[in-house]
This record gives structure tokens, C-alpha cells and sequence, in this order.
């Protein structure tokens, strides 16, 4: 009878560590899962940020009017325009900041990162590009601004052409 009643044990014990060996494989599936869908909801927000900020710069026509302006001639603004241009130019710096350290801590993917920051390609050379640079650079950390610094030394991406000085042809169509 005693045997009997180890031999069960033992059973309950193989049994107990075959169950426990499939709630750990059942918890890791359950991790993985919620790893994913942290990471599509971080791709989700980055791209809501940038979204929301050229929604509301490009369906409002005085801050797209002001950003323009700001970007092409900034030292032509008024001091309240001027304030509005740099305060809509660092919200977006700042969302590109958020993509950055997403990317640098593993969550959103360093392809996502260069095609939200592509922008910043289209507008490196426009003299408000570099009177905000200048200006709020020192607001950002570090290893972001050092980031921007090596955007800035690229070659302009040409199909960013949307960024500068309306044409005559662009004019007339």
C-alpha cells in the first residue's frame, strides 16, 4: 500500500510539473502577445501624433499661413507669429523626439523612425529650419538633437519639393 501511495505521488508530481511547464509556455504566449500589441499601439500613436500635427497645421489656414511664412522668411514675422511658428515647429520636434526613443528602446522600428523624420529632410535648408535649430535645439536631449544634427548633414530628399518657394508653374495650375 505504501509503494502504491508513492508510486501515485510520484505520478502527481510528474503530472504537477507538466502542468506547470504548460502554464509557464501559456504565460510566455500571453507575454509575446502583449509585446505586440504594445508595440502596434506605440506605431499607432507616433503616427497619430504627426497626424494630428499636420491635420492641424494643414486644415487651418492662419497656422498653415504662419508656419509657411515661418519656415520660407521667418524674420518677416510679427513677435506673436513668430512665437506660434516655433511653438508648432517644436510639438512636431517633440513627436519625432517620442518616435526616437521608441526606436531606441526596441519598440518601434528604425524604418518607421527615418520615414517620420523624412520631413525633417524637406525643411533642413529653409532659413526657419535653422532659426528654430538654433533657437530650441538645447530644448531636446542630447542624443535626439545629435540625431537631427546627422539628418541635417543629408542630402535633401527632392521629393520634398512641397517645402519650398511656390514656382510661377505651381502658380498658374
Amino acid at each position: 500500500m505504501r509503494s502504491r501511495l508513492s508510486d501515485l505521488a510520484h505520478v502527481a508530481e510528474i503530472v504537477g510539473a507538466v502542468a506547470v511547464v504548460i502554464s509557464l509556455v501559456y504565460v510566455g504566449q500571453q507575454v509575446n502577445d502583449s509585446v505586440v500589441a504594445s508595440r502596434s499601439a506605440a506605431v499607432n500613436d507616433a503616427n497619430v501624433a504627426l497626424q494630428s500635427w499636420y491635420l492641424d497645421v494643414g486644415t487651418n489656414g492662419q497656422a498653415s499661413s504662419v508656419f509657411y511664412r515661418g519656415l520660407m522668411s521667418p524674420e518677416a514675422l510679427a513677435a506673436e507669429d513668430e512665437f506660434q511658428f516655433l511653438m508648432t515647429f517644436h510639438g512636431v520636434f517633440l513627436a519625432f523626439q517620442n518616435s526616437f526613443f521608441l526606436t531606441e528602446e526596441g519598440t518601434l522600428d528604425a524604418e518607421l523612425l527615418e520615414s517620420l523624420t523624412a520631413a525633417i529632410l524637406g525643411v533642413k535648408d529653409t532659413p526657419g529650419m535653422r532659426r528654430y535649430w538654433r533657437q530650441r535645439k538645447s530644448y531636446l536631449n542630447a542624443s535626439f538633437a545629435s540625431y537631427v544634427d546627422d539628418l541635417l548633414t543629408r542630402e535633401t530628399n527632392t521629393s520634398m519639393e512641397i517645402y519650398r518657394a511656390p514656382s510661377v508653374e505651381r502658380d498658374s495650375i
